[in-house]
């Protein structure tokens, strides 16, 4: 039986539409930035530490934007899946520098990620479900 781990992820939108994804350090998959829920927290809260942590953006939890629950493999944990609250966050600032255990931050169209390794997570079901909401209306 696989072991979930709760997490908080961002898909985090520029004005011209590219998100930030992340690279933890000895991983090569990119992701949302984000991370675990800790006890007691809830996962808009959890976000929004984990911006600040991982990429020193500090964004107010009710500017987000939920997306939705999803569940997928673990990217970097093997026998473990995730179940992932995530949140569409839009920001104008640019340049994040990595850091905590990121070692990289790269901004991709979630329409091509340009052969990217992607999460599960992210390749699965945030990016399919961004591009349907897209293709339903105007974000």
């Amino acid at each position: 039986m696989l072991h979930t781990i709760r997490i908080a992820a961002a898909l985090l939108l520029r004005p011209d539409g590219q998100t930030l994804l992340v690279r933890k350090r000895g991983a090569s998959a990119f992701m949302q930035p984000g991370g675990k829920i800790g006890p007691g927290e809830t996962p808009d809260a959890a976000l929004a530490r984990e911006l600040r942590e991982e990429i020193d953006l500090d964004v107010e939890p009710a500017s987000f934007e939920v997306l939705g629950e999803f569940h997928a493999e673990a990217a970097n944990e093997p026998g473990h899946r995730v179940h992932a609250d995530v949140f569409l966050v839009r920001t104008e600032q640019v340049h994040f520098h990595p850091a905590a255990e990121i070692e990289e931050v790269k901004w991709v169209s979630p329409f091509d990620a340009g052969g990217l390794a992607l999460a599960p997570l992210t390749a699965d079901h945030i990016f399919p479900h961004y591009r349907e909401m897209v293709g339903r209306s105007s974000l």
